[in-house]
């Protein structure tokens, strides 16, 4: 157990928003709202995943909605306070703590300020490892852990709850909701036991955010020296630098999608990657070869600071690193793929893990 200071929020929000492959939220706006709330409420207790019990009940927090709508249209600051106390009076349970259920730069601080409002701790885990832009696509949802009963609110004072029959359902609504709410919404789900969290979640992602924050923000190292260590912490590889040449982006049925072309730089300046995104970058082709693919990571990096770009940021003439991840061995199950795989999202590609593309080149022919 230990306290968040702000020097840790500025460290989680950054290393969550790489780890957030383009999605997950503005780590700028994820930041000011923790470091808002540490100041009005004290730090937030941070606590592993072993030192919670097994009936202890929990409640992750998250904004859902595309993630450019936010930077304009900000949380008003007690959509989780509602949230919360109708769940909690809903379901009838005590609630212990809260977590992230991904990485990003907003969804991974949002739940420390719900944690420094209410005085609950937050558990050092999540629900993905990286985001993903639908609500099933989560590891408890693997698990057969339901995400309902779930709150849905917005700035306005509106909110609902829902009970549906099954997570893809819950995606449905809640999306709908959140279409009609202004494109974003506040939303508490996937309520669920310390067992629960021991099973399904992914352990250390909070401190994993941390580490790779402190990376990124090293000054006693080169950029050359802190990209290979930026690697080494995830099991990452470099695939590619160059200058964003083009981007293609629009926004359908809430979420941000579209196309990123990068041009190499000097030696490389004959090759282009193509990175194709749902909110997050979904897959990588290099010279038209796909050389990464969903679930695994795909993270788009400045060239000069290695700080994360999200698919917002996105724009003309920005010269980025694209490094891939391997991800976590629970999306690379049967049901993994089936829920997060290239297929799903309608790409005709049977999934090829990083580590193979790599070991052959770094292309997959298709």
């Amino acid at each position: 157990m230990r306290y968040l200071d702000e020097q840790a929020i500025e460290d989680i929000a950054l290393g969550a928003a790489f780890l957030g492959t383009g999605g997950g939220g503005d780590p700028y706006i994820g930041k000011m709202m923790a470091l808002s709330a540490l100041k009005e409420y004290g730090p937030a207790k941070l606590l592993s995943v072993d030192e919670i019990a097994d009936d202890d009940f929990f409640i992750p927090a998250a904004s859902m909605g595309a993630p450019s709508v936010l930077i304009e249209k900000f949380p008003k600051g007690d959509e989780y306070l509602r949230i919360f106390d109708k769940l909690g009076r809903y379901i009838g349970k005590e609630l212990t703590g809260t977590f992230p259920m991904e990485a990003g730069g907003v969804n991974s601080m949002i739940p420390i300020v719900v944690a420094a409002q209410l005085g609950i701790p937050l558990v050092d885990c999540d629900g993905m490892g990286r985001a993903f832009p639908e609500l099933q696509m989560v590891t408890f949802h693997l698990h057969g852990v339901s995400a309902t009963p779930m709150a849905v609110a917005d700035e306005k004072g509106n909110i609902e709850i829902l009970e549906t029959q099954d997570n893809n359902w819950t995606e449905r609504l809640a999306r709908a909701a959140t279409v009609e709410m202004g494109a974003s919404s506040s939303v508490g789900l996937y309520p669920c036991s310390g067992k629960d969290i021991k099973q399904a979640g992914i352990r250390g992602i909070v401190s994993l955010s941390e580490k790779i924050g402190q990376i990124i923000q090293s000054k006693q190292q080169d950029q050359a020296e802190k990209l290979n260590q930026l690697l080494k912490a995830t099991d990452g590889y470099h695939l590619f630098s160059g200058k964003i040449v083009d981007v293609e982006r629009d926004m359908v049925g809430g979420f941000n999608r579209g196309c990123v072309t990068i041009k190499g730089l000097t030696e490389n300046s004959q090759d282009e990657i193509k990175v194709y995104f749902q909110n997050e970058n979904l897959i990588a082709q290099k010279n038209g070869e796909v050389i990464a693919m969903t679930p695994d990571l795909i993270c788009l990096t400045d060239l000069e600071t290695l700080h994360p770009v999200t698919t917002e940021s996105l724009k003309y003439g920005k010269r980025v690193h694209v490094l891939g991840l391997p991800s976590n061995p629970q999306w690379r199950t049967e049901k993994g793929l089936e829920t997060v795989g290239p297929r799903y999202f309608g790409y005709d590609l049977d999934f090829i893990p990083i580590e193979k593309t790599q070991a052959k080149g770094g292309t997959v022919h298709v």
